[in-house]
């Protein structure tokens, strides 16, 4: 439908391929530390109105690859388009993060919910990706993503972000059948959306589980790694989803990482809070790992920047199969012109570890 990929490191690097230098890119790569997204978004209005106009999604996707050598483009969305999908009436207030005004509380609430429909409600979703696609010309490939089932229900139950989303433990301690009953919703409507996203032409998958690190180890395998696991089953059986990689990150759980890669994904994203050298042992090369140096680094001076680089370069070693990338996503202070000097010593230094014996 497009172009044959002129760089496909990135693809390459998810199927742990050798690669002549370390793939990357950098959550929220396309966002408010960069001029030209906030020139954008005013335009715009409103970020809503930014992420519901496959032309603007296009821009603003567009933007990091005319300033930095990156090797994955990915959907400019927000993690929430699905349950404003079903009808919670989501907004942002400013400065104080999404909102939903109909939170999902109750077994009426939950049987009230079902899967969005792809080509009506989130259809403007599928434009963009296919506007993306046209328009990157077989630059780098595009990454389609969602939020996880355990994430979404986070936002959707407690009504707004939290430090603890105790709602929504309190339903899976005291209903724990409800709880199923909407987590299996949301896997549905995740498998759907992103095989959706497949069809309409991304070229990898991402599952985003912000929240599922602060489940304890039980609950994180009942309540978030098993609605992944279903997830990565159901897209595994999808005509245009089957042959693309699917990466998992799920932030504050590298205590289940071997867990994680049991699911048959093709890599898992891992935040700053592992060596990277551990992670490996943890998975056994079953996988490619994606990540993870701490944003906060970006902060720093250059030289800093380019030495921590390294260390996590040298943490992976000369292994294929890894994706450079932040430990989460990149903050709105960060100097732009800090991030060229990530993106330029991660492909140098890349090449050097790639020389070694």
């Amino acid at each position: 439908m497009s172009e044959p990929l002129k760089n496909d490191r990135f693809l390459r690097a998810l199927r742990r391929e050798p690669t002549d230098t370390t793939p990357i890119w950098v959550m929220r790569q396309a966002g408010r530390y960069l001029p030209e997204y906030r020139a954008t978004r005013a335009r715009a209005g409103s970020f809503m109105a930014l992420a519901q106009s496959p032309e603007l999604a296009c821009e603003v996707t567009l933007q990091p690859l005319e300033r930095f050598d990156l090797d994955a483009a990915i959907l400019f969305s927000d993690i929430l388009t699905i349950p404003d999908a079903m009808g919670l009436g989501l907004s942002f207030a400013q400065g104080e993060g999404p909102q939903f005004a109909h939170p999902v509380r109750t077994r009426a609430d939950v049987d009230k919910l079902g899967v969005p429909d792809m080509d009506g409600e989130l259809r403007y979703v599928m434009d963009a990706v296919r506007t993306i696609r046209r328009e990157l010309h077989g630059r780098v490939p595009l990454i389609g993503f969602s939020g996880s089932p355990w994430t979404l229900a986070c936002y959707m139950v407690e009504g707004e972000g939290s430090r603890d989303f105790a709602t929504l433990k309190a339903m899976c301690w005291n209903e724990p059948k409800l709880a199923h009953q909407l987590l299996d919703t949301l896997a549905r409507s995740v498998a759907a959306y992103l095989a959706a996203q497949a069809a309409a032409g991304a070229q990898a998958l991402m599952v985003f589980d912000t929240w599922g690190g602060m489940l304890g180890p039980a609950p994180y395998r009942e309540f978030s790694l098993r609605y992944m696991a279903q997830v990565v089953d159901a897209l595994k059986a999808d005509a245009h989803a089957r042959e693309l990689p699917v990466i998992l990150f799920s932030k504050g759980a590298h205590r289940h990482l071997s867990a994680m890669a049991d699911t048959g994904c093709a890599a898992l994203g891992v935040d700053w809070t592992i060596d990277l050298a551990d992670a490996r042992a943890a998975v056994g090369g079953r996988v490619a790992l994606q990540g993870n140096l701490d944003p906060a680094v970006l902060r720093s001076n250059p030289e800093t920047i380019r030495r921590e680089a390294r260390a996590v370069l040298d943490s992976f070693g000369n292994h294929p199969g890894h994706v450079f990338n932040l430990g989460h996503g990149i903050t709105p202070e960060v100097d732009p012109e800090h991030v060229k000097v990530l993106v330029d010593e991660v492909h140098a230094y890349g090449r050097v570890v790639r020389a070694r014996a």
